[in-house]
Parts: structure tokens; C-alpha cells; sequence
């Protein structure tokens, strides 16, 4: 007897887990290392370019003005190293993004080496572009001072990666944390349960329905954080979600979807949809008897895609929310996409509207 209360004692933790009341974290995650190579070495997005290069032409910028004699001379000098620097640093982040799978499962030392071996390799690159303009002299004093200059700054970019990529996975974390505990909620779950077990006798064709809805929620939830979906997936689980708040509020909660073909295959992060229309549901239909509309559409917009949920607003809502949904969206688009990615709210007399553009 003692036995079987303790393999009981067991499955209820397991289920509590599952129910995100208590999360437990795996052997894997407690001993993870301090940084993920592989997002270190993807500098492919649009805004770590422009902050990178940006970055670098500040620091010339500085180091010139500390040797010139006027305002005249440094526009010289910074005229002829912005054409090394930024072809320099281009290639460098063309590279690195070409190769960051293989360098992701190099050790460390070998990741050094190489990536300051390229910063060496693209600034002499970049030396020899501005020689083909002009008459600049190449001795091997000068060659060697670019090359040790182009390894200085890779070093300089590459420590700023790893460091970004640290401060950023507390982040990532706590997104993944609040996800998990506020999108699997035990009373959204239990309404449902309850919806199935009251559709068991009447529509039993239905309640699978419910449940099949409800564990394809639950199998996105807890899937891996890190990877990246179709926005068409991200449709079909908004839309399961919606058919099981359909059945619970009936008239009350009208649906409209407006999608694009051309817009399914956009990458975007797991759960992007579900808790927006989540949002909807309780904030703008729940709390009006005359219930309301809810209303999603996609569209490609040239290399952008938009997304648009729109819900209507009457009555307040019972329970004042926190924007946590919102937040965590905001975050984990921006650790996908970065600034490539906006995300905006606005409000007006009847209506709430939750805008996304992100790249196709």
C-alpha cells in the first residue's frame, strides 16, 4: 500500500509539472553551458550588422581624431578607412554568419583562432580595395599593422557577441518560464475538461474534437523553446484554441480570419499567436454579455509580413491583466528577429489591436 501511495505521490508531481504549476528543470537545462555557440556566431540579423558596423566606425572615428591636426585631415583619413573598415567588417560578419554552424561545435580556442584569422584576412581584404583607388604604400610594416588591427577588432566583436548572448539567456530563460506557467493555465484547463466530459454523451464526435485541440496546445507548449515554426502552424493552433473558446462561449465569440497564402511560410517563434487571441478572448469577450468579435489576418507586405489581432472592448475586464503575454511576445520576437521585427499596440473607443510586422 505504501508503495502504490508513493507511485501516486509521483504521477501528481508529473502532472503538476505538466500543468506548468511547478516546472522542474531538466539535467540538461541545470547544467547548460554559459553560452549557446550556435546564437553566438548568428550574426545574421539586419540589426547586429548595423550595431556592429556602426560600432567599429565609431571607434575609427576616435582613434583618428586622436592623431589628426584638423577637422580637414580626419576627413581624409576617415574618408580612406571607412572603405577598409566597413568592407572589412562586412565580409567578416558574411563569414561568421556562412560558417556559425561549423564554428558552434569547435572549442573555444579554435573559435578564437579562426574568427581573428578572418578579422586578419578581411582587413588586409579591405586594405587592398582602398590600394586599388589609390597609391597607399603596402610595405610589410603597414600590411602586418592592418592584419593585427582586423584580429584586434574580430576579438573585440566576438567577446561583445558572447557577452550579448549571456545577458540575453536570463532573458530567454524568464520568457520561456512565464510561457510555460501562464499559457497552460489549471483553470483554462479544467473548463475544458469539463467542456469535453459535457459533450461525451451528447456529441462524442466533438468532445475527441476537444481533446484532440487541447493536447495540440499542450504539445506545443512544452516542445522546445528554441525552435522556429511556419506562421501557418501558428494559425492552425490560434485556431484550435479558438474552437475550443467557441464551444464555451458560443454566439458570444465571433471569429473572423483574413489570411494570406503568401504570408504562411514567415519563421516566427512557437506560441507567437495563442496567447494574443488568449488575450482577446478574456479582455474583450468574457467580460460583455453581448460577448464580441475577434478578428486575425495576415498579409505579405513586399519582404514583411503583417499581422494583425484585433478583438472588439466593452465591459472591463473581472481580472486586471499584467501584460505578461504581451511582453513575452515583444521579447521573443526581438530575440529572433531583432530590430528586423516591430511589435505595437494601440487602443481606440471599441477596439484593441495588436500589430506585427517581421521579416518573410
Amino acid at each position: 500500500m505504501a508503495g502504490r501511495r508513493e507511485h501516486d505521490w509521483s504521477d501528481s508531481r508529473n502532472l503538476t509539472s505538466v500543468l506548468g504549476l511547478a516546472p522542474q528543470p531538466t539535467e540538461a537545462e541545470q547544467f547548460s553551458p554559459l553560452f549557446d555557440a550556435q546564437r553566438v556566431f548568428d550574426v545574421c540579423h539586419v540589426g547586429l550588422v548595423l550595431r556592429a558596423v556602426l560600432g567599429v566606425q565609431l571607434l575609427l572615428a576616435l582613434g583618428l581624431a586622436l592623431g589628426a591636426r584638423g577637422f580637414s585631415q580626419w576627413a581624409l583619413w576617415m574618408s580612406s578607412g571607412t572603405v577598409v573598415t566597413l568592407s572589412g567588417v562586412l565580409l567578416w560578419l558574411l563569414l561568421v554568419c556562412g560558417l556559425r554552424r561549423l564554428l558552434a561545435r569547435w572549442r573555444e580556442p579554435w573559435q578564437w583562432f579562426v574568427v581573428l584569422s578572418l578579422g586578419a584576412l578581411c582587413a588586409l581584404g579591405g586594405w587592398h580595395l582602398l590600394n586599388l583607388a589609390s597609391d597607399e604604400d603596402g610595405g610589410w610594416f603597414r600590411l602586418s599593422s592592418v592584419a593585427m588591427a582586423g584580429a584586434a577588432t574580430a576579438a573585440l566583436l566576438l567577446y561583445w557577441l558572447k557577452l550579448r548572448e549571456r545577458t540575453q539567456r536570463p532573458a530567454d530563460a524568464l520568457a520561456r518560464l512565464v510561457e510555460l506557467q501562464s499559457r497552460i493555465r489549471p483553470h483554462f484547463l479544467f473548463n475544458t475538461l469539463n467542456t469535453a466530459i459535457a459533450l461525451v454523451r451528447i456529441d462524442p464526435q466533438r468532445a475527441e474534437g476537444v481533446l484532440e485541440d487541447l493536447s495540440e496546445l499542450f504539445r506545443v507548449a512544452l516542445a522546445e523553446a528554441d525552435t522556429v515554426v511556419s506562421l501557418e502552424a501558428e494559425v492552425e493552433l490560434a485556431r484550435r484554441y479558438l474552437d475550443i473558446e467557441q464551444i464555451r462561449y458560443g454566439e458570444r465569440l465571433r471569429v473572423q480570419w483574413q489570411l494570406d497564402p503568401a504570408a504562411a511560410n514567415a519563421r516566427v517563434p512557437p506560441l507567437l499567436l495563442q496567447p494574443l487571441v488568449e488575450n482577446a478572448v478574456r479582455h474583450g469577450i468574457e467580460p460583455n454579455d453581448s460577448g464580441g468579435d475577434v478578428q486575425v489576418s495576415t498579409r505579405a507586405r513586399g519582404a514583411e509580413v503583417e499581422i494583425l489581432v484585433v478583438n472588439t472592448v466593452g465591459a472591463k475586464a473581472k481580472q486586471v491583466g499584467h501584460g505578461l503575454a504581451l511582453r513575452n511576445v515583444r521579447q521573443r520576437l526581438r530575440l529572433m528577429h531583432d530590430v528586423a521585427a516591430r511589435f505595437e499596440v494601440s487602443q481606440e473607443a471599441q477596439r484593441f489591436t495588436v500589430r506585427i510586422l517581421l521579416p518573410r
